[in-house]
Formats: structure tokens, C-alpha cells, sequence
């Protein structure tokens, strides 16, 4: 049985990827300071990344997936703390491309600030360059906005909100702007194949080839509850990030590299019922933000 360590364990991508590989019968471990209640069928190291002192004497793992890295710091901590040589896999951010780039990105482009993400893209960066320096054949996974089971993000769980209520969604303009999504579960098979095959591309975009457009994607999450989608457009006089959870920023990323690993990525219709699914029965696992507190404050009171 291979080995594998995961730092976190508990949130949404990292307890996903937990989840994934204790299913493919890897012996897993999650490194994390034990704040949280842990998966089962994984073994518990309670620590600070930081501090992790012996914690990992004596194990020796297969692979280490460090998918709560934000800083170089965090790659240098735990790359000194391992024995071996084990497989390390970054799960970084297509944050790192700047926004004044030509689209779609793809991962021969230069990484440098973004205005849009500021010190979050800085540190990722920052991350990747540590990475590449201590382990140059390590691999570095560059997603865009992850969606899927084990959500804890207000994402498509606010758009369900409003579904289920029957209200009215409010648009940021025509809705015509695109989104990127990663369904979680392709970012899980994709690490699995990478650790299987290992390709001698190092660095992949992740993601579904195709973007769906803002309006699409709610009118997507709409039909998934069942219920009929009015929409209402919204100035840019109102903050976006006040009434709807993502940025007014639209990328594309270029997952030419991806598909070569991973011809096949999970339908959009399909990722976000099962986000659904997994939404309605753990509903109190998403952090929430007051978007209707604007919405009905400010935005409807004209």
C-alpha cells in the first residue's frame, strides 16, 4: 500500500483529495494542528507546518500532496521536515498569471503579480519559486475556482440558497462575463494520474476546457433545484463582491497540458449537481456571507 501525506485534511480540496486517495486504498496521512474534526480512514499528524520539530521522523512517504502552501515559507518548513525523496505535488493557483497577459494563459507565460488577487498571488508565486528551487521535478497544479463536493466556500451554495427561496437572482451586468471552474474530483484524478504515469510535463492548468458565462451558471444551479431563474441586472455603481461571490475578473485558462494526462473532465451540469447533492445534506459545512443583507438593503431599495 503506497503512502502519501497531505497537509490540512480538513477543509474542502484537502479533505476532498483525503477522501480520494483512502478510497484508491493509499495509506494517508494529513498534516494539520487538529482543530477540526478528521476524516476516517486517515492517520492524524497534529501539527504546525512550521513546527513540525520530529513529527515526521521515521515516516517515509510515497508522495506528499501540499495543498495549503500560500507562502515560500510553507514549502521550506515541510520539504526540510521529510525523509526520502517522496513525490511533492503543489497545488498553486492560476493567481500567479498576471492579468495583463494575452488569454488564455498557459504555463510557458511569465508569473508575476495580479491586481485582481494581490498578496494571495504574490505568495503562491513565492510558493512555486521555492518549490522549483529545492524540488525541480516536483509538480506544480494551477487551478481556477474549484466547485464540487465538499464545498466550503459560498460559491454555487449561495446561488442554491437562492433557488430554494424562490427569490430573484441579481446579475452582475448582462451576466456575460466567464467563469473557470475545476470540479474537485477532476483535481483529484488528475493528481492520481500524474502520480501513476509521471509525465515529464511538471507544471499543468487545471480545469474544464470551456468556460460557462455567469448568467449560464446560474440559470445551470437554478435548473439543478428546480426552480424557474428571473434575473435582475446590476450597475457597476454596486460593489460585485458585496452581492455575488466572485471578482469582477474573467480568465481563461489554456488545459492543453491537463488533456493529455486527462482527456475526459467531468460535464459542468454533472460537477455542480453533484455539488447539489453534496450542499443539501451538509449545509452547515459552508462559510456564508451576507450577500442578501446588500441585496435586499441596498440593491432593492434602489
Amino acid at each position: 500500500m503506497r503512502k502519501m501525506l497531505i497537509t490540512g485534511g480538513t477543509g474542502f480540496v484537502s479533505g476532498f483529495l483525503a477522501r480520494y486517495f483512502v478510497y484508491k486504498h493509499w495509506q494517508v496521512w494529513v498534516l494539520n494542528q487538529g482543530t477540526k474534526t478528521q476524516l476516517p480512514g486517515v492517520t492524524h499528524i497534529e501539527a504546525d507546518r512550521h513546527t513540525i520539530g520530529d513529527r515526521l521522523r521515521g515516516l517515509r512517504f510515497d508522495a506528499v500532496l501540499d495543498v495549503i502552501a500560500y507562502d515560500a515559507p510553507d514549502v521550506e518548513s515541510l520539504l526540510a521536515s521529510l525523509e526520502g525523496q517522496p513525490e511533492y505535488v503543489l497545488i498553486s493557483s492560476s493567481s500567479v498569471y498576471p492579468e495583463t497577459l494575452p488569454q488564455p494563459f498557459t504555463e510557458d507565460m511569465p508569473v508575476g503579480e495580479n491586481r485582481i488577487w494581490g498578496d494571495y498571488g504574490m505568495g503562491k508565486v513565492r510558493a512555486e519559486a521555492a518549490a522549483l528551487r529545492l524540488r525541480p521535478d516536483c509538480y506544480i497544479l494551477r487551478p481556477p475556482y474549484l466547485y464540487g463536493a465538499m464545498q466550503n466556500l459560498y460559491r454555487e451554495p449561495f446561488v442554491f440558497d437562492c433557488a430554494v427561496k424562490g427569490r430573484p437572482f441579481y446579475l452582475p451586468g448582462d451576466g456575460s462575463m466567464p467563469l473557470h471552474f475545476n470540479n474537485v474530483e477532476d483535481l483529484a484524478r488528475l493528481i492520481f494520474l500524474l502520480l501513476e504515469e509521471k509525465p515529464a510535463q511538471r507544471i499543468y492548468n487545471t480545469g474544464n476546457p470551456d468556460t460557462i458565462t455567469v448568467r449560464q451558471w446560474v440559470e445551470l444551479c437554478y435548473d439543478i433545484v428546480g426552480t424557474p431563474c428571473q434575473l435582475i441586472s446590476v450597475g457597476a455603481e454596486h460593489p460585485q463582491r458585496s452581492y455575488f461571490p466572485f471578482y469582477p475578473y474573467a480568465y481563461q485558462l489554456d488545459v492543453s497540458r491537463q488533456q493529455a494526462v486527462m482527456p475526459q473532465t467531468t460535464p459542468l451540469a454533472e460537477g455542480f449537481w453533484h455539488s447539489w447533492n453534496w450542499y443539501r445534506t451538509h449545509p452547515d459545512g459552508v462559510m456564508k456571507r451576507d450577500y442578501l443583507g446588500y441585496i435586499d438593503g441596498v440593491i432593492a431599495k434602489g
